[in-house]
């Protein structure tokens, strides 16, 4: 059944931002003296807040970050993205037929508006969603809990039965199952089988989310 409303996270959805958010959250947490890697922070913290980071960061260390912290980690992360950042290869086309076909879309994500600004207007992806930007900050409880979709949802003016997450992370996986909506993983470069079995259904390429919406006739089976 075609969706509603389809509700993309933005960071490894929208915009290829995890593998370069990662390496510079490796490089600040490494520098508190806790060592930490790239894959290892991807593990850890993928789809959840900033603040989260933060949170147990400070309990790893038993007391409080440097009060210029998370301003030094968004500066170098920021700089970062200007210089490398692109869309998700395909992302643009599947927005795009999505729209086209009358669907809603908006973006939901545990990134601060701000960062989704710069993020989506780096890669040439804001003009698609207007003022459906929604973040966890506008919200009580951040991914795994369902608020953010359900808020999203509400403010779009659609039932939680009638959308469709895109998600990459497990916590996001989580969240979009507990807001009672269907869930779809984009899984490019990681194994699905935990996405999977979290409740979604996985796909590669997003070349294939518009027919797994039923937007067109070119239904693919799932990956995995």
């Amino acid at each position: 059944m075609t969706p509603a409303l389809v509700i993309f996270d933005c960071d490894g959805v929208l915009v290829d931002s995890e593998t370069i958010a990662n390496r510079i959250m490796a490089e600040s947490i490494t520098a508190t003296g806790i060592q930490i890697g790239d894959a290892e922070c991807r593990e850890r913290f993928v789809g959840g807040t900033l603040q989260r980071v933060i949170d147990t960061v400070e309990e790893w260390l038993g007391k409080p970050l440097p009060p210029n912290w998370r301003e030094d980690f968004e500066s170098r992360r920021d700089a970062a993205f200007r210089s490398e950042l692109k869309a998700v290869p395909g992302a643009a086309a599947a927005v795009e037929a999505i729209r086209a076909h009358g669907t809603a879309v908006c973006v939901a994500s545990s990134g601060s508006l701000a960062k989704m600004e710069l993020t989506l207007g780096l890669t040439g992806l804001r003009h698609y969603f207007g003022a459906h930007l929604f973040s966890a900050s506008m919200v009580a409880h951040g991914k795994p809990e369902p608020d953010i979709f359900l808020y999203a949802a509400e403010r779009m003016g659609y039932l939680p039965e009638t959308c469709v997450v895109v998600e990459d992370s497990l916590l996001g996986v989580t969240a979009a199952v507990a807001a009672g909506m269907r869930v779809l993983a984009y899984a490019a470069e990681s194994a699905p089988e935990f996405l999977q079995a979290a409740g979604a259904v996985s796909f590669a390429e997003m070349a294939s989310l518009p027919g797994l919406l039923g937007i067109d006739d070119r239904v693919p089976a799932p990956a995995g």
